[in-house]
């Protein structure tokens, strides 16, 4: 049989492919190369959609008979390395050097997609075919739009029969050391903007025009200074923060007919989109002059709902190989910002562990190579749990 590759040298080929979204680089065909000779099935599926890059996925698993489908999920798109004169080696040569691993993706996340792939075929090399099955969902599509990766990956292998039990996303969920975090649910995310509309006019007749600038001025503050809540058992408190604050007029002498403030929203439980909409709304009226101006509030439609996992076996199973492998019990956190752990948990219970992520998209982006390996004995622990070998 073929023999299952050591992660850290798996993780070092996989960022070796520049696979900057939405470009495949190589890195799919390296996987399929891998993943073909242990029997695996697999498909690489393209999506489309008017507006965003064409983008290749892959799902391939592996099937032993009857039993649970337990799905590792990942990401083999990267950010750009932006200027590479300023890394210590090249962003994309995965070079090791005292004891870590460098190159870009090497947290975020080609380290993690190269220990439970390790994990896995460490498994079958040991075990044979589970008795159940073991599939990868890997995307090109999350650094980006995520338009045209799991989302519709998950829908696709949906509409085949595929019935999935559990999956474990490898994103990197520890904050400090291995074994301190598994990702149990995410907060929500919402971006929208508001829009206020006045009155153009000459800087020079100010009594002619109705200047919306200094109303959405008060309307940024008065909002930003609202507290939203205080958080839930499970999920910290939310938070609303304008990110942009735009008028477009290149002209010194012409007051603006509007101005748009730009918003995103890290949300708990509570709340949903219009819940949200509604909340902004309200608070900007109450800045709104009684006449001369409009006042609209637009969300976008690429929002992503709060979520919970709610499968306490799957939770202590992972819980527990991450003690056996680390001798720590891992904190349970709904924090941070969104993955597509969004689009996985409709269709069955999803958690998240990957590596230490301190690095990830930062120049010099880097993993301890003992932490790659330790993550591979923790997916390969759960799994022989999972399969009960």
């Amino acid at each position: 049989m073929t023999k299952a590759p050591k992660a850290t040298d798996l993780a070092s080929a996989l960022i070796q492919c520049p696979s900057v979204t939405p470009e495949e680089a190589g890195v799919l065909d390296y996987l399929d190369g891998l993943l073909a000779p242990f029997g695996f099935e697999i498909h690489r599926p393209v999506f489309s959609e008017a507006g965003y890059p064409d983008v290749e996925n892959m799902f391939a698993k592996l099937s032993g008979g009857e039993g649970p489908h337990l799905a590792f999920a990942g990401h083999v798109d990267v950010v750009p390395a932006g200027d590479e004169a300023l890394w210590s080696a090249p962003p994309f040569s995965g070079t090791i050097k005292d004891g870590l691993l460098y190159g870009r993706g090497a947290a975020d996340m080609k380290g993690g997609v190269a220990a439970f792939v390790a994990a896995v075929l460490r498994y079958i090399e040991k075990h044979g075919a589970p008795k159940g099955t073991i599939s990868f969902i890997l995307t090109g599509d999350e650094e980006g739009p995520a338009c045209n990766g799991t989302v519709k990956l998950m829908q696709w292998a949906a509409e085949r029969g595929e019935q999935f039990s559990d999956s474990v996303l490898g994103e990197p969920t520890n904050p400090h050391a291995m074994g301190d975090m598994i990702k149990v649910g995410r907060r929500g995310s919402q971006s929208g903007t508001v829009r206020v509309c006045g009155k153009q006019g000459h800087v020079a007749y100010p009594h002619l025009a109705n200047n919306p600038v200094p109303v959405l001025a008060k309307i940024v503050e008065h909002v930003s200074a609202q507290t939203l809540d205080e958080g839930t058992e499970f999920f910290q408190p939310s938070n609303l923060e304008f990110i942009s604050f735009d008028v477009g007029n290149p002209a010194w002498n012409v007051i603006p007919e509007q101005a748009a403030a730009r918003f995103n929203v890290r949300f708990n439980d509570l709340w949903d989109a219009e819940k949200l909409k509604a909340f902004v709304s309200d608070h900007a009226r109450q800045c709104l002059p009684e006449e001369g101006f409009s006042l609209s509030v637009t969300l976008e439609a690429d929002g992503s709902e709060a979520f919970l996992t709610r499968s306490q076996a799957l939770i202590d199973r992972f819980s527990d190989a991450v003690s056996t492998v680390t001798g720590k019990t891992p904190e349970l956190s709904t924090g941070g910002g969104t993955s597509d752990a969004r689009f996985i948990k409709n269709y069955c219970p999803v958690i998240e562990f990957g590596l230490v992520g301190q690095t990830m998209h930062m120049v010099d982006e880097h993993v301890a190579v003992a932490d790659i390996e330790q993550l591979t004995d923790i997916y390969y622990a759960f799994m022989q749990d999972y399969f009960d070998q």
